[in-house]
């Protein structure tokens, strides 16, 4: 086990990168507006099992590899751009079904799929992928011995702080849909306006630099 100072260092330092609005907050609230408070609960489930997977891969060193490698982090980083791009045109060309949808009180897509789409975010999101494989082993006391472990703790600890953080956002976004839900001009807008800033998370994560 990681010390106790180490740990509230980490905390401190994970808190400042989780709170910092990126490409899992803002693809959280769009699906928050989008689809509503649960859909957007689900996705910080799925983002955060990402964000897990990304603290297991650091802890086996597969982290280091990534990061060092230009040729694997560029192929990380396209398909998760691949996949918000498709992502917001799809909920572009949908956007017309979303006051439906609402008027109905049923969410477009299963939870499972939602929480998939925010797994493929989390794990392909490179400024944590960056901030485990640079930050976190700052924090590990090697005396203390089984390092590996040390980082999965570690790992637990970000994801919590995540789910609280990213879970904030996602009822925030989830209550002002519900706010917004009365016209259905102003929710087809919105689909197109979650639509188009999910494109523009792809196409800011394909041109994000190695060290972004």
């Amino acid at each position: 086990m990681p010390s106790t100072h180490n740990l509230l260092a980490f905390a401190a330092a994970a808190f400042a990168i989780i709170v910092v609005p990126g490409p899992s907050v803002l693809f959280i609230v769009s699906r928050g507006i989008s689809l509503g408070r649960r859909a957007a609960l689900a996705t910080v489930v799925g983002n955060t099992a990402g964000a897990l997977v990304q603290a297991s891969a650091v802890a086996l060193g597969l982290g280091t590899v990534v990061t060092r490698s230009i040729a694997v982090f560029t192929v990380v980083k396209l398909v998760g751009a691949v996949y918000l791009i498709w992502m917001g045109v799809q909920m572009y060309r949908r956007r017309g079904a979303l006051a439906a949808s609402v008027e109905a009180g049923v969410e477009s897509k299963s939870a499972g799929r939602i929480v998939r789409e925010g797994f493929v975010v989390g794990i392909s999101n490179p400024k944590i992928t960056v901030f485990f494989a640079a930050v976190l082993p700052q924090f590990i006391d090697r005396h203390r011995g089984r390092v590996p472990m040390q980082m999965l703790v570690l790992g637990l600890v970000f994801a919590g702080i995540a789910l609280v953080s990213d879970g904030s956002w996602a009822m925030l976004a989830g209550t002002a849909r519900r706010w917004l839900a009365g016209s259905p001009r102003r929710l087809r807008s919105l689909g197109a306006i979650g639509g188009a800033t999910i494109i523009g998370l792809g196409a800011r994560l394909a041109l994000t630099g190695r060290h972004a």
